[in-house]
């Protein structure tokens, strides 16, 4: 299923970066380096077996540019890693959502679109957020926020759309929560299962639920 622009929702934040650049350019594309690869490491493995070196061999920068740019170290790299990657996908949500009239198919084309991006990753990437956040929330107040703020701007995209799609605001809360609870505990079925059955258990459920 693909998203307005051809892309997948998986995707979104990897583009291409020239490395020959200098000056304030030049820092901006290291940042950006380091921030990519350490999303896709988390992601994947998770904050405690995501290392500071594994980050810096991958994105080719030297290591004294990451402590410049991150000098409280892997937690503020984790962070920012993490807002990036749901700003990102907040903008990828939306266009999804509003790409489609009626609410059952958007939100279905949503789940369609997570269930296709997981399974070409070889079920390796599921949500970028739900990974670092079961496993570093408890330790990292840093890290608690940064996922509840994630998810609340989350929230707040599916919020808007049900209530584009008629229903009143107490009730596109309640049913934004069930959406995103149900979209996260799928995927991370999914990944155990090696199967998209749960997500598509979900989609059938939340189109029906949208008439």
């Amino acid at each position: 299923m693909q998203r307005p622009g051809g892309r997948q929702l998986e995707h979104v934040w990897h583009r291409r970066a020239r490395i020959g650049a200098s000056g304030a350019e030049g820092d901006a594309l290291r940042v950006h380096l380091k921030q990519r690869q350490a999303r896709l490491l988390l992601r994947r493995q998770g904050y405690a077996a995501t290392g500071l070196s594994e980050i810096i061999a991958l994105s080719g920068a030297p290591k004294g540019s990451l402590y410049f740019h991150f000098p409280a170290g892997k937690e503020q790299l984790a962070v920012a890693a993490m807002e990036r990657s749901g700003d990102q996908l907040r903008g990828a949500i939306a266009g999804i959502l509003s790409a489609h009239t009626q609410l059952g198919e958007a939100l279905g084309a949503l789940v369609d679109t997570l269930a296709v991006g997981l399974s070409c990753s070889d079920y390796r990437d599921g949500c970028p957020i739900a990974t670092v956040t079961l496993e570093a929330a408890a330790s990292s107040e840093a890290v608690r926020a940064a996922a509840a703020e994630v998810f609340d701007s989350w929230l707040e995209v599916l919020e808007l759309r049900l209530r584009e799609g008629g229903l009143e605001p107490p009730r596109a809360r309640s049913r934004a929560l069930l959406v995103l609870s149900a979209l996260e505990g799928a995927l991370i079925l999914a990944r155990a299962q090696r199967d998209p059955e749960p997500l598509h258990a979900v989609r059938q459920e939340i189109v029906a639920l949208s008439g």
